[in-house]
C-alpha cells in the first residue's frame, strides 16, 4: 500500500500512536508522518505509507492552518493549558485591542521555541531538558503568519478563538504567549486542532476511530496517490520508452520532450507522468547538460 492517509489526529494521542495504529490496520510496516502533532491537539495528520515515505524530505508545501483557543491572564511552563501554572493575573483586554495588536503578528516574524518542543540544542531535545528543569538559550526563529484573524472573543471570560494560517515551524503556543506579552499580560493556548496541512484539509481526513472499524479495502480506499503531495509541481508527460528509460533511472533530453522551445528555470522541479497518465516520480531540470535528471523515483513498486 503507497500513498497518504490522512488521519483526523484525536486528542490524547501522539502522531506516533497514530503511526502505530495505521501500521497495525494496513499492515503497512513502512510509515512515517508529515509533521508532529502534539497530544492533546488534533486534526490533520497525513500519514505516508509504503513507498510515499520517500517524499518526507522533499514536500514542497509545509504551510499549516490551525483553528487555537486562547485565554488571557494565565501562563504555565508549557505555554498551554496543560502545563504548571506560573502566573495568572485579572485581565480587562477588549476585542478592539486584540483585533489592533494581532495586526503586529501578521507577515514575517520572530519566534523563540518553547522550552517544551521537540527543537534540538547541542543534540538533546529541549522538552527532555524542560522535564529536568534546566532553561537553555534558544535562538529565534523567523517564521511566516499568512493569516491570523480573531474569529471569537468573551471579553467577560477573556477567552477567544484565533484562525492562524502559518509556514512551517511555527509555534502556535508561543504566537499566543507573544500576544499575551504583547497586550502587556500573558496569555494560554487552551485547544487547538489543525485545519490545513501540505495542502489537505480536515475535511478530507478520517477519525482515527472510523478506520478501526473499516476493512482494510475501504481503508485501501481511502488512500490518496503520492503524487497529491506535489500539486504545486508542473507536469511533464513523457512517451512509452522515455518512461521505462526514467524508472530505470536515466535521464530525459529536454528538447525531446513537450518542453522543447520554452525557456526553462536551472533545476525546476517536474512532476513525470506516463503515456497513461500514471506518475512515475520528479525530474529536476539540468540547463547545462539539457536534461531532466531523476530527482526522486515512485513507481509503486519501490
Amino acid at each position: 500500500m503507497n500513498g497518504i492517509l490522512l488521519i483526523d489526529k484525536p486528542e490524547g494521542f501522539t502522531s506516533f500512536d497514530v503511526i502505530a495504529v495505521v501500521r497495525k490496520l494496513t499492515s503497512q510496516r513502512k510509515t512515517g508522518h508529515t509533521g508532529t502533532l502534539d497530544p492533546n491537539a488534533t486534526g490533520v495528520l497525513p500519514v505516508l505509507l509504503g513507498s510515499a515515505t520517500k517524499a518526507q524530505d522533499l514536500i514542497p508545501n509545509h504551510d499549516k492552518s490551525y483553528r487555537a483557543e486562547f485565554a488571557l491572564g494565565t501562563r504555565t511552563d508549557t505555554l498551554d493549558i496543560w502545563g504548571k501554572v506560573l502566573e495568572q493575573k485579572e485581565t480587562h483586554i477588549t476585542r478592539d485591542e486584540l483585533v489592533e495588536k494581532l495586526r503586529d503578528f501578521r507577515g514575517e516574524i520572530e519566534q523563540l521555541p518553547p522550552m517544551f518542543s521537540a527543537v534540538q540544542k547541542d543534540g538533546q531535545r529541549l522538552y527532555d531538558l524542560a522535564r529536568k528543569g534546566i532553561e537553555v538559550e534558544r535562538e529565534k526563529r523567523r517564521v511566516k503568519i499568512y493569516r491570523l484573524e480573531l474569529t471569537g472573543f468573551d471579553e467577560e471570560k477573556q477567552s477567544g478563538t484565533l484562525e492562524v494560517s502559518c509556514s512551517r515551524g511555527t509555534y502556535i503556543r508561543s504566537l499566543i504567549d507573544d500576544l499575551g506579552k504583547a497586550l502587556g499580560h500573558c496569555a494560554v493556548m487552551t485547544a487547538l486542532r489543525r485545519t490545513e496541512a501540505c495542502g489537505y484539509k480536515l475535511e478530507d481526513c478520517a477519525p482515527l476511530e472510523r478506520l478501526r472499524q473499516m476493512s482494510a479495502e475501504d481503508i485501501a480506499a481511502l488512500v490518496r496517490p503520492t503524487e497529491s503531495l506535489f500539486c504545486s509541481y508542473p507536469s511533464v508527460s513523457v512517451t512509452q520508452n522515455q518512461a521505462k528509460r526514467f524508472k530505470n533511472g536515466g535521464a530525459l533530453d529536454i528538447s525531446r520532450t513537450e518542453l522543447r522551445g520554452r525557456v526553462v528555470p536551472d533545476k525546476s522541479v517536474f512532476r513525470i507522468k506516463g503515456s497513461d497518465g500514471g506518475f512515475l516520480g520528479l525530474g529536476i531540470t539540468d540547463s547545462e547538460s539539457g536534461l531532466i535528471k531523476i530527482y526522486k523515483l515512485f513507481s509503486e513498486k519501490n
